[in-house]
């Protein structure tokens, strides 16, 4: 398949990128610095996602957007997901956004979200707002196919590749020892199943995995 990965240096993007050519896809990054990419199996795309056109990412199968906004930015994933739906339309690119945990509900009649608990780190709570109100715009958009992949409570950038998680929807979920882990690998492995197997067409999916 032929797949563009926005944010494709970044900590989840880069291993998304190795996750789908270690599977032989065709994969191109889209970054704004060309010289983070060191792999010369990759093609590369060097523009800001803003800055991205119809044109830019019409021949992919997929496109996957690892965009990362600062902390403390809750403009940043919403301005970013507004312009990728704009570019979206009319093509027959899917899009698979990496989303964050914030929005996730924690109890069964889906009224508190997670970024709403004490545990919360309010340093996070402007981007995961930004993810939340970016989730609640591709819901309501139209003319494009999109999922949306948020990670478990503990998302583990040095946890291990294990290959095996659970999932669930829009509710926060635990692992056997009650815990919301997933590693970045992991959570790497989910997002390339998604792209080979679609299964959570115009929809939020999140994953949770055993390992530490």
């Amino acid at each position: 398949m032929k797949i563009g990965i926005i944010g494709a240096s970044g900590k989840v993007g880069q291993l998304v990128l190795k996750e789908a050519l270690d599977r032989g896809h065709q994969v191109t990054a889209i970054v704004r610095n060309a010289s983070k990419i060191t792999n010369t199996e990759v093609e590369i795309i060097e523009k800001d996602i803003h800055d991205l056109t119809t044109t830019d990412i019409a021949s992919f199968d997929v496109v996957a957007n690892a965009f990362g906004a600062p902390l403390g930015d809750s403009e940043g994933h919403i301005n970013a997901g507004r312009h990728l739906i704009d570019i979206l339309k009319g093509t027959d690119t899917r899009a698979i956004i990496v989303g964050g945990a914030g929005s996730l509900y924690i109890d069964d009649a889906h009224t508190v979200q997670l970024i709403d608990t004490p545990e919360f780190p309010d340093i996070v709570k402007p981007s995961a707002s930004g993810q939340g109100q970016n989730l609640e715009e591709l819901r309501n958009s139209e003319g494009i196919t999109w999922t949306f992949l948020s990670p478990a409570a503990e998302f583990d950038p040095e946890g291990v590749r294990t290959g095996h998680y659970q999932f669930g929807k829009d509710q926060l979920i635990v692992n056997s020892e009650g815990n919301s882990y997933i590693s970045y690998a992991d959570y790497a492995v989910a997002l390339v199943d998604e792209i080979e197997n679609p299964q959570h067409i115009n929809e939020r999916f999140t994953v949770v995995g055993e390992a530490k």
